[in-house]
């Protein structure tokens, strides 16, 4: 484990590394930038580690809580496949949460990292 992941929650070290690995499997050409970020102070807050970005812009992030992991999206809204799995009431973000590696083979959430990076980074929408 890297330096910058070093104080992650034990219970979700794996299911973070599971998900960077189905990222890079979709998008091998995505930009990995990593959050420099510390631990929230609270346990309700997401520890944002790493962005994934096109040549456009921000496709998709992984943070950690204590005890389960998200998988996030910047254009969340527009990637709606009636699974359920996308959850959140932002203006465009959405997040999967991931409990185990085992929830990156689940079928929808491949589905899910698929669209996102062929929608690409930024937003459709304007302030």
């Amino acid at each position: 484990m890297s330096e910058m992941t070093q104080g992650l929650p034990a219970a979700t070290q794996p299911v973070i590394q599971a998900a960077r690995k189905a990222v890079k499997v979709v998008a091998p050409q995505s930009k990995e930038i990593p959050y420099r970020s510390v631990a929230p102070r609270s346990s309700r807050a997401m520890w944002k580690l790493y962005r994934y970005a096109d040549d456009r812009g921000n496709v998709c992030g992984i943070g950690t809580f204590p005890d389960h992991a998200n998988l996030y999206f910047y254009r969340g809204v527009e990637l709606d496949d009636g699974s359920g799995l996308l959850q959140g009431g932002g203006k465009e973000m959405r997040s999967i949460t991931l409990r185990t590696p085992a929830d990156l083979e689940h079928p929808a959430v491949k589905r899910v990292l698929r669209k996102a990076f062929s929608l690409g980074g930024g937003s459709t929408r304007r302030p």
